[in-house]
């Protein structure tokens, strides 16, 4: 997987680096970008099919205002180190902590997870890219 300015590409099996000399601003808005193919020009060099996908990470407010919420429901102290990479596993979190952290965020961010959502989500950065999703699609 490739990062760049906030940007992750990925291909199946296979791995990819490119560079870019400075970021473009065409992609600001980018939340996420996925495409396959399958040419049979990409077998020669092994390939059936390749696949990428592109998405940029959540603004920081966003990641900030879950570390705050994630510290609250699970009673941390302040000084706590949560980031957005921080497993709720890994910060003492069960089961009904994480259903109680999925209530914290549906309440601060008025809005609605589904079930299937919620059990996607096992960081902090994932809480914080499925909230601007849901936000996203709540004001199109």
């Amino acid at each position: 997987m490739a990062s760049i300015a906030g940007m992750s590409i990925s291909a199946p099996s296979r791995s990819l680096s490119f560079q870019q000399s400075q970021p473009t601003k065409l992609i600001s808005s980018l939340k996420s970008v996925s495409f396959s193919t399958q040419r049979k020009s990409f077998s020669s060099v092994g390939l059936r099919s390749l696949c990428f996908r592109v998405s940029c990470a959540a603004k920081e407010d966003t990641v900030q205002k879950v570390c705050e919420i994630v510290k609250k429901q699970l009673a941390l102290p302040d000084d706590s180190a949560v980031t957005a990479a921080s497993k709720f596993t890994e910060l003492g979190a069960d089961s009904l902590d994480t259903v109680e952290i999925v209530m914290g965020l549906e309440e601060a961010f008025g809005i609605s997870v589904e079930e299937e959502n919620a059990q996607t989500i096992a960081t902090v950065q994932d809480a914080a890219d499925m909230i601007e999703k849901l936000v996203e699609n709540k004001s199109a």
